[in-house]
């Protein structure tokens, strides 16, 4: 089994990518997926509102958001609460997946999260900030959030030494195809 990551900065397009790339050659993990999954789940949603002592009733990502903007230390305790959890599921999609040839992860915080050795291949996707900022707008995100989020990833110069392959995704999806294509073919 070939285990390919697909990493990059916020709204660099890692989802477009993934599902390029993932598309009739093996099963995709989605660490994003799996975390929009974990804010349904009760427990989870009774831990957070214990650990981040919010109110019970309100809107707990509204919440949780501005106790992040608040504090740098939340972001760092919610992800010392969401990180094990996705690396768990993780592994269990790799087990439930070992006898295909290709499996792909999409994993925003890959090289932050020091994953890199658990991957054959990382392909990093990247975009300028500007472009990024408009996408991340353009979905409803909040300027805030995102110059927060931004600002706890590495920069791409340091999150390119550890690819295997850049795509620069700052065109349209047909030239973005293209780049990708001709990367997951060498694999094939």
């Amino acid at each position: 089994m070939i285990k390919i990551g697909i990493t990059g900065s916020i709204a660099s397009g890692k989802t477009t990518a993934s599902k390029i790339l993932s598309y009739k050659r093996g099963p995709l993990f989605s660490a994003d997926n799996f975390v929009k999954k974990l804010y349904k789940n009760n427990n989870f949603k009774r831990l957070l509102t214990k650990e981040f002592n919010l109110e019970k009733k309100s809107n707990l990502k509204r919440l949780l958001k501005n106790k992040i903007l608040k504090s740098k230390e939340n972001i760092i305790k919610l992800e010392k609460l969401i990180h094990p959890r996705v690396r768990k599921e993780m592994k269990k999609f790799s087990i439930q997946h070992k006898r295909k040839s290709k499996v792909f992860y999409e994993i925003p915080l890959l090289i932050e999260s020091r994953l890199m050795n658990y991957f054959d291949i990382i392909i990093y996707i990247r975009a300028k900030k500007k472009i990024r900022i408009r996408r991340f707008k353009d979905r409803g995100g909040d300027l805030k959030i995102f110059n927060m989020l931004n600002k706890n990833q590495l920069s791409d110069k340091k999150k390119i030494n550890f690819a295997d392959h850049v795509v620069v995704n700052e065109k349209n999806l047909k030239f973005l195809k293209k780049n990708l294509l001709g990367i997951i073919n060498f694999y094939v």
